[in-house]
């Protein structure tokens, strides 16, 4: 969208707490090595590597797979918690040695931070807005401000197109700026929002029609 609009473009994937699991797979690598992988109802893949201070078989990695899919699947990611743990320790025996490492690490790649990608930075270099130092600076910022571009994207997701002009965005650090935002969907699924950043002065017919019809072809319609 950046190389059409000629501004900066910025995206995030879904929020964890609104997938749903798929399927969750341990893979023994060695005696007290483990992979997991989750699969969320989005296609998200989260990974990641569990080490133990016991050795842990293949019988106790095939149970946990069980356990795990009988219990999760088609459940909200963040029901990995406290209370499966006790379920394992309680109901399996397993020591805990094996289920805290497993449920720490989990806990630690599902609530990770979110990745935000941005194209086009260059671009707005370009604009005679961006001559002024201060907001040049400014941008800066706020690209370099993770928590500020999660929470801008993170707005608005009841409406097809949000557009943010200036001051109305409530963050001092975007006054200079505009943003036009749209949830990518497939099915119903949230698979994450898609935004461009520019001057106030902005083509906004332009950039609203751009967003339209790559929100239609990505939503499937």
């Amino acid at each position: 969208m950046s190389e059409v609009t000629h501004y900066t473009s910025v995206a995030i994937g879904p929020r964890t707490n609104l997938q749903n699991i798929e399927e969750v797979k341990f893979v023994l690598l060695g005696t007290r090595m483990l992979m997991a992988v989750i699969l969320t109802d989005t296609g998200i893949i989260k990974e990641t590597i569990i080490k133990f201070d016991e050795d842990i078989t293949e019988d106790q990695v095939n149970t946990l797979n069980f356990i795990f899919n009988n219990k999760l699947k088609g459940k909200p990611i963040e029901e990995i918690d406290k209370p499966l743990e006790e379920y394992i320790f309680s109901e399996m025996n397993y020591s805990l040695n094996v289920i805290k490492p497993i449920m720490q690490q989990l806990d630690k790649v599902i609530n990770e931070e979110a990745k935000v990608y941005l194209e086009g930075t260059n671009k707005v270099f370009e604009l005679p807005e961006f001559k002024s130092l201060e907001v040049a600076k400014n941008f800066v910022n706020l690209i370099d401000t993770k928590q500020v571009m999660l929470d801008l994207l993170n707005t608005g997701f009841a409406k097809d197109i949000n557009v943010y002009i200036g001051d109305e965005n409530e963050n001092e650090q975007l006054k200079d700026f505009s943003i036009i935002t749209f949830k990518h969907k497939y099915q119903d699924k949230d698979l994450g929002t898609i935004g461009i950043i520019g001057p106030k002065r902005m083509d906004y017919s332009k950039v609203i029609s751009v967003m339209k019809y790559i929100s239609k072809k990505l939503n499937g319609q």
